[in-house]
């Protein structure tokens, strides 16, 4: 028992089977890319974090604004922008979805960075 134990962790410590930041499997595979960018730079300060949410019946994913005049986006299933509902220069993004906090729904947190 003991020794199955130190294999499995073994194996967590080589990365095989155990992914410290699981991603839903039905999550697009273009999401995942933007995934891995974040990942492939220095961690975020607030780390980052995607949610998805239904928005006028569609699927959409939200990333938060990383700093003060970097726009947050949300993103349908093929990664088109669909707009940028906060941050920005004037905090209220690009004016294209000024519903989109009261409108969204069934939020998930699909990801965030775990990173130390």
């Amino acid at each position: 028992m003991k020794l199955s134990i130190r294999c499995l962790a073994f194996i967590c410590l080589l990365g095989f089977g155990c992914d410290n930041d699981p991603i839903p499997r039905e999550t697009p595979d273009c999401i995942r890319d933007r995934i891995n960018q974040i990942k492939s730079q220095d961690k975020w300060n607030p780390p980052a974090k995607v949610f998805r949410y239904s928005y006028k019946g569609q699927p959409v994913y939200y990333i938060p604004s990383r700093c003060c005049d970097i726009p947050g986006i949300v993103l349908d299933a093929q990664c088109n922008v669909v707009c940028a509902p906060d941050g920005g220069l004037g905090g209220s993004g690009d004016g294209t979805c000024t519903d989109f906090f009261k409108s969204r729904t069934d939020e998930q947190l699909i990801w965030q960075d775990s990173r130390k």
